[in-house]
């Protein structure tokens, strides 16, 4: 296998996992720069990155990006998307208080779990079909949690605490936009 397939299969898996652009142009780099060295030294891409390059990648993706980093993003996006929610129900419903049914935590929970999953599994959340899927297991637990328990409110959530719990998410999207627009991305083969 060359150089510059392993290196295109890394920026797949990478920009897959969700690396920032600035993180996947010096992990390229990096990757790069050991290849030449490993080649200067006689050796083969192979014995740099193993076997499976895929895995090889999935493993330094993880080390780049530490689970305490991904859990704080992690937990900053769920927020971010129960706020959303209920920002959305508050203008469905145009008043300045939700109720909060069993069904609707169900729905919350689900897509929580679904994007938790995901994300374990992605290393990165997106807008795509993440959300669809994590929306397309939501609405059948709320039907069910909402025919099983009943629709009486447990409590009522004002809009202001609606608000609040977009503003973690937020943080993280206007830092993902600023560290795409301050580099584009290099070319593959360097």
């Amino acid at each position: 296998m060359t150089t510059e397939r392993i290196l295109a299969i890394c920026r797949s898996n990478w920009e897959y996992r969700g690396i920032d652009d600035a993180t996947l142009r010096d992990m390229l780099a990096e990757l790069a720069a050991h290849l030449q060295d490993a080649e200067a030294a006689g050796r083969t891409p192979r014995d740099v990155v193993g076997e499976d390059v895929t895995a090889f990648a999935a493993s330094w993706a993880r080390a780049r990006r530490p689970l305490h980093r991904r859990a704080a993003r992690l937990a900053a996006m769920i927020t971010f998307m129960a706020g959303l929610l209920l920002l959305l129900a508050h203008l469905r419903h145009w008043t300045p208080g939700v109720d909060v049914t069993p069904g609707r935590t169900a729905f919350w929970g689900a897509i929580a779990v679904t994007t938790v999953a995901l994300e374990l599994r992605r290393g990165s959340l997106g807008l795509g079909k993440g959300w669809l899927v994590a929306l397309v297991v939501g609405l059948p637990a709320l039907v069910i949690t909402d025919s099983l328990a009943g629709v009486d409110p447990l409590f009522r959530m004002p809009l202001w605490a609606s608000g609040l719990l977009v503003l973690p998410g937020c943080a993280y999207a206007v830092a993902e936009a600023r560290n795409k627009k301050r580099a584009p991305l290099a070319p593959a083969h360097t």
